[in-house]
Formats: C-alpha cells, sequence, structure tokens
C-alpha cells in the first residue's frame, strides 16, 4: 500500500530468481533436518506457530478497546517510534482493517468469521454514519474513541482515497462470499458507486478526495489495480457487467503504466492526471498488479522486484519500499512478493517465496505481530518514513501470504 504518514492517514541459488536477490539469500537458511522441514506445521516457509502467534496478535489488538461484539478497529501500529511514555498513535487505518478482515477469512475458523464480522459491521457503521453520508469511508479511525452511542464518529484521517474505498469494499465483498448476509453486499456496492461516481475519468480513476474534500486530480497505479480488482468481484457477486466493464477500464490505466522496456510499472500520473510519475518505483503496484490479475505481462514486474529492491538489514533479507530506500525490508512488500511468486510458480518461486516468509517470521520475534520495517527510518519516496513498529496490515498480509490465499481475487 503506498505509504501514510503517521500524520494524515496512513519489496546462482535459484533458476528463474534474480541474481541479486538470490546473493542476498544465500546466507539464509531454511530449517533442512527432515523431521521439521516435512512437519505438517511448516507452512510455506512460515512455522504454524508463527502463523498462531500472528494471529493471536490480530486478536489482541482488535480486542484492546472492547470486547465480544461491541463494534471496534483496532490501532494500526504498536510500540517503538508510535508509543512514548506519554503519546501513543493509536489511529486505526481502513486499509489495515480490510486486511485483518481478510485474513481471518482466509483461515475461517469459526471466531475468526465471527470476529471479522464484526470488524466489517463497523466498517459499515463508519459508511453509514459518515458525516457526508456518499458512501465514503475515511483514511483512519481511532479506535480508542469509536463509538456508536453517540452515533458521532472520531475520525482520524478524514482523506476519502480511490484505494481505500476499493480495500474497504473488496473486505465486504469477501465477508458476503462467506456469510451471504445481504448488509455486506449493500455495503461493497455504496462504496463502488462511490468510486465510479467522484474519480472516473474516461481513463482510469483519481486518487479520491482530500481531507476537506476537494478531489484529488492524480492517477494512481495502485488505486486502480485496487478498484480494478474491486469491481470484478462485484461483477462476479452480482451478475452485473457494468462492474466487468469498470473493471476493464482500470486495468486499461493499469497496463498502460507498464514499462515495456522494464517490465516495471510507473507509480501513475502527476495532478494533470496526463504526465507520467516515474518516481519513485514502488513495489507494491509491481506484484499487485499480478495477483489481481493473473495477466502474463505483469510476470515481469515480479520478477523486476527482484532485480531491484532486495534488501538486506538488521539480520532480515527481504524487499523494501521503493528503489528510493533499499537499505531496510519492508516486511509488508515482502508477503506480497512472497504471494505473488506463490501464485506465479516459475521455476525456483516455491523454495524463494519459503524463504521471504521465513525472513517476515524471523523479523516477528516472540510471539509478536509483524513490524512495518525492519528498523526505523525506511524512506518510501512518496515523503514518509516506515518504521520498526508492530503493524497489524503487515502482520495481516503475512498471513495471506502464509495461507497462499490472494485478497484481490474471490476464493
Amino acid at each position: 500500500m503506498t505509504a501514510q504518514s503517521s500524520s494524515t492517514s496512513r519489496r546462482s541459488l535459484l533458476v528463474g530468481a534474480s541474481s541479486t536477490f538470490t546473493a542476498l539469500l544465500t546466507g539464509t537458511v531454511l530449517p533442512t533436518s527432515p523431521a521439521r522441514a516435512s512437519a505438517p506445521g511448516w507452512i510455506r516457509g512460515a512455522s504454524a506457530i508463527s502463523v498462531h502467534q500472528a494471529f493471536d496478535f490480530l486478536k489482541i489488538k482488535f480486542d484492546e478497546y472492547g470486547t465480544g461484539s461491541a463494534l471496534r478497529v483496532p490501532r494500526s501500529y504498536t510500540g517503538g517510534f508510535f508509543e512514548t511514555p506519554t503519546w501513543t498513535f493509536v489511529s486505526s487505518f481502513t486499509y489495515d482493517d480490510a486486511l485483518v478482515i481478510m485474513a481471518w477469512l482466509a483461515r475461517g475458523e469459526r471466531d475468526d468469521v465471527r470476529r471479522a464480522t464484526v470488524l466489517g459491521d463497523t466498517l459499515l457503521y463508519a459508511q453509514q454514519h459518515d458525516p457526508i453520508g456518499d458512501g465514503r469511508t475515511r483514511a483512519s479511525y481511532q479506535p480508542d474513541s469509536f463509538t456508536t452511542l453517540t452515533g458521532v464518529l472520531d475520525i482520524g484521517s478524514p482523506a476519502a482515497y480511490t484505494g481505500n474505498q476499493a480495500w474497504a469494499g473488496m473486505a465486504f465483498a469477501h465477508l458476503y462470499a462467506r456469510t451471504r448476509q445481504h448488509r455486506f453486499l449493500t455495503g461493497a456496492l455504496r462504496a463502488a458507486t462511490w468510486i465510479h461516481q467522484h474519480t472516473y475519468t474516461g481513463f482510469g480513476y483519481t486518487g479520491g478526495r482530500t481531507a476537506d474534500d476537494q478531489p484529488l486530480t492524480f492517477k494512481a497505479t495502485e488505486h486502480n489495480i485496487d478498484a480494478g480488482a474491486f469491481f470484478t468481484m462485484l461483477a462476479q457477486l452480482t451478475g452485473d457487467r457494468s462492474w466487468s466493464a469498470r473493471a476493464r477500464h482500470a486495468f486499461a490505466f493499469v497496463a498502460a503504466m507498464q514499462d515495456p522496456a522494464s517490465g516495471h510499472l510507473w507509480t501513475g500520473t502527476d495532478p494533470d492526471g496526463v504526465t507520467v510519475n516515474r518516481h519513485p518505483i514502488p513495489e507494491d503496484v509491481q506484484t499487485w498488479a499480478y495477483l489481481a490479475t493473473l495477466d502474463d505481462r505483469y510476470r515481469r514486474s515480479v520478477t523486476w522486484v527482484l532485480d531491484h529492491l532486495a534488501a538486506q538489514d538488521a539480520g532480515i533479507t527481504g524487499i523494501s519500499f521503493s528503489d528510493t530506500d533499499v537499505s531496510k525490508v519492508w516486511l509488508e512488500g515482502t508477503a506480497h512478493t512472497a504471494l505473488a511468486l506463490r501464485v506465479r510458480r516459475a521455476k525456483g518461486d516455491d523454495l524463494l517465496g519459503k524463504r521471504l516468509l521465513w525472513n517476515i517470521a524471523r523479523a516477528q520475534g516472540n510471539g509478536q505481530g509483524v513490524p512495518a520495517a525492519s528498523s526505523d527510518g525506511l524512506d518510501t519516496g512518496f515523503g514518509d518514513l516506515y518504521y520498526a513498529s508492530l503493524h497489524t496490515g503487515a502482520t495481516a498480509w503475512f498471513l495471506l501470504a502464509a495461507l497462499g490465499a490472494n485478497p484481490f481475487r474471490m476464493p
């Protein structure tokens, strides 16, 4: 996910893998004893214990400000930069919440589905009680004071980004597919209608609305991937072919952003909606384009990530956020790449994906969530930094990759 600042919202051993990345991974040794390597608990390079602990972390964060059926959101970041003796950053980003829902549904135990439903109902409540009330959700909410008693939402960041609307909508779509509770399909359709009515330009979708409800006129490749995947889900769930047409519009913009020489995708356009923004080149659009479409043209973009965004820091090997700074590992993007490798299944991808997951589990520490970055100060290139604070979004992406669940596609 394109970085969001703490104040506003919120990548010779293996054939087919990058030689640069392979060199970094040469020193990373997976457990190889027959008992460990073949044990049923070893899931795609992440041990069953690591997966269980990651799910426990999400549960603890979700129950921090409420329990049972109480509507609530989990704070996105814990510890480190975001928590001092005198100040705690408690915002809950809608994108992270959508991922948590999808991770719970991917495992699908009864309690997982129950918790996913409560969190989904919380986002529905936010959509239904928004002060503008046109179907949007906001970039973040405040979990310590989010209340349904007064009907007033405590909004953290009021911006309504296109990508965030799509992620909330995809979470609703997954919930409807699992529970058949019609309220989730209604919420998904409201979110999709908002995107199309407020951001469609004839060729791709713009960035959404600012905190003071002004249009964001740039077009982000990431947002168009999100919208295309979301609209495809709605076409499948409703049989309405207009959503398929809208998905094609979004994906046409994505295809136009692919550099024919290198295979990578540019980040999108400048505010004029036409001029290509060529810096920075982020990880997420490379792997997400492939995961969302399964189009062979984007197999090259996954390879580009391995060739250009390999990073090693604090004993962890993985993927960085963008070509601006490859001195630190972005754990969420490392999970994106692990899942893309699992889906792509080129020669060497399976082992490489397992190694990436093993590194994420190593960064996880003892029984905790996954940090956003391997150490503080990862420069995204978009004016934001990532820190080594535990992150619900990174933890959820780790679980999705470990379970082989592609959030951009219906099960």
